[in-house]
Order: structure tokens, then sequence, then C-alpha cells
């Protein structure tokens, strides 16, 4: 096959693994995002999450993460769930309702990369999904899949956002996908206006160290006082995405593995305030919460507990 038979091929086996839309770009150096991932560093947004300093070469060139690498396909997985919320007061991101995504995303990766090389031949290929230095965003705008928003999330005029972003680097030469898509969040901002902790900052730029998905989850210092509310999350935050007027063409996942785990659906706040770290393990063994530990989401319950007798008192 030539080079965009090839492109079609794995476009088709990905939309067959259950993967939303596929794009693919030139594996090259990210020159402008070597300056906005520099300046963004040195502002400390990062907060605690030091791991956002190590393999900065990496983060910006894939050719160091597979040898020869040509291309850097990326991929996007919905996520968005047929009820945003429960009965339960308190609230989690939708994107850990079910399964951890890593395991099930990973796996449908291997599948694709095993098929590739069965069908192709001797081919290198890693898949990386939200583990390693990978700019997946740039390189999902670079594919023509959308652009960043205000708020930092790849938007999709057909998708919304509520999304997975994997990425699959290889050897071998592909098509380039060479029509990226326009910035279509023109005036709007309900995404900064609605963001608690004003963690969304001019020039699509993230204060990543005021966000609550940041305190909830990469954290693991005391929680401070604080005058904002944090409207009730307790593990990430899904509000700036709530508010964005593109993910009214939000549609609901076909994925099993994120349907959301029953417990959590029935789960009340009295539930979730005396849970054990017994009933953590058994119910969140395989979910993304457990992340988070049981001291972690045991604190974010105390946290957001207290802040609501304070609202009340």
């Amino acid at each position: 096959m030539m080079n965009g038979q090839w492109t079609r091929w794995i476009e088709l086996e990905a939309l067959k693994l259950g993967f939303d839309a596929v794009g693919f770009a030139r594996a090259e150096r990210l020159v402008d995002d070597e300056i906005r991932l520099t300046q963004w560093l040195k502002q400390d947004y990062h907060g605690n999450m030091r791991y956002m300093e190590n393999h900065f070469d990496k983060r910006l060139d894939p050719r160091l993460l597979v040898e020869d690498a040509q291309t850097v396909i990326t991929f996007i997985k919905n996520y968005y769930p047929e009820q945003l919320h429960f009965q339960s007061d308190y609230k989690i991101s939708c994107y850990a309702y079910g399964q951890d995504y890593h395991d099930v995303i990973r796996n449908q990766l291997q599948q694709l990369i095993a098929s590739m090389q069965s069908e192709i031949g001797n081919i290198q290929a890693r898949g990386f999904v939200d583990s390693a230095p990978v700019l997946e965003r740039s390189w999902a705008v670079r594919s023509g899949l959308g652009w960043v928003g205000k708020n930092g999330n790849l938007i999709s005029k057909r998708k919304g956002s509520f999304f997975f972003i994997a990425t699959l680097i290889t050897d071998l030469a592909l098509d380039y996908t060479n029509n990226p898509v326009a910035d279509f969040c023109g005036t709007c901002t309900k995404c900064i206006d609605a963001c608690p902790t004003d963690a969304i900052l001019p020039n699509r730029t993230i204060n990543g160290s005021h966000c609550i998905s940041y305190y909830t989850i990469e954290l693991k210092d005391a929680l401070l006082e604080t005058n904002k509310s944090w409207d009730n999350w307790i593990f990430g935050c899904d509000i700036c995405q709530e508010v964005c007027p593109w993910n009214r063409f939000s549609t609901p996942h076909q994925e099993d593995s994120f349907k959301p785990l029953s417990e959590l659906v029935q789960f009340s706040n009295k539930d979730w305030e005396e849970l054990d770290e017994a009933t953590f393990k058994q119910v969140f063994s395989k979910s993304p919460i457990k992340r988070s530990k049981f001291s972690g989401l045991s604190r974010n319950i105390a946290f957001i507990k207290n802040q609501s007798d304070k609202l009340k008192g």
C-alpha cells in the first residue's frame, strides 16, 4: 500500500476499536510550544507537579521517544456520560465514573499496534495516554482534531471537549493532516467567568496550581481554608467544560468500560462521609479515583463538608 492507503487503514482500525476521531502529524520538534512551556514552568503554574519539569526535550520532540519517528497519530475518545451528576451533593469529574481510562485506552492502543505490525510489517510504534512526556493537545491541534479553548481543553466543533486524548508515535511515514482548525472561542468568556478559583488566565494559560482538579488530585498537602467555593467537587472538576457552549454538541459515549460504577450512582452524602478504607479499595480498585488514595479523598470530603457547613451557618 501507499502512505495514503495505510493512513486510511489505520484510521478505520482505530475507529473499529472505539476511538472517535484520528489525526496524523509529522513527527518534529514543537518549536512554538518550547517558549510556552518554558514560561509556564517559570511562572510555577505547575505547583507541586514537579514531574512537569522532567524530560523537557522529550515533551517537545517525539523523535526522542521513538527512534526514527516519522508520524504522531492522535486519537480522541469520548467519555461524556448519559447523566452528569448523581443523587449525592458531592461531585467527581465524569471522566472518573467508570474504569480507569489509562487501562482501557492503553489496551486499545496495544491492539492497534499489534494489528499494524501484523498488517504492515516490521515497524516501531509506542502508544501513550496521559502517562508520558507528550504534549497531547498540541499534537491534536496539529492533526486537525480541534483547537485549544480558553479553558486549556481541546475543543471540537462537532464533539465538544469531553474526550480523552491518546497518541501513538511510529517510524511509519503516513499522510499528514494539513487542515488546522480555526479558533472558535470568539469573545466568549464563560469558562473564565465560571472558574471559582480563577485558575483560567488570559491567552489560554491555566494556573494549574489554582485548579480544583489540582487541589483534589495532585496536591498531597493539607488543603488550606479559602473563601472561594469549590461547588462540592471532591475529585477533579468539570465546571469549565459544563459551561462551554460547544459542549451542547456532546453526545453520550458508547464505551461500556466508562459506564458509571453502580455504587457511585447510589452513593448518598452519608455514604461519602462515612466511607472507610476497605470500601474505598473495594469500590474504586479499577477507577481513576484510586489515584487520590483513601487519605486524599477523605481529606477532600472533609474539606467540602466544612465549606458547606460554614456557608449554611
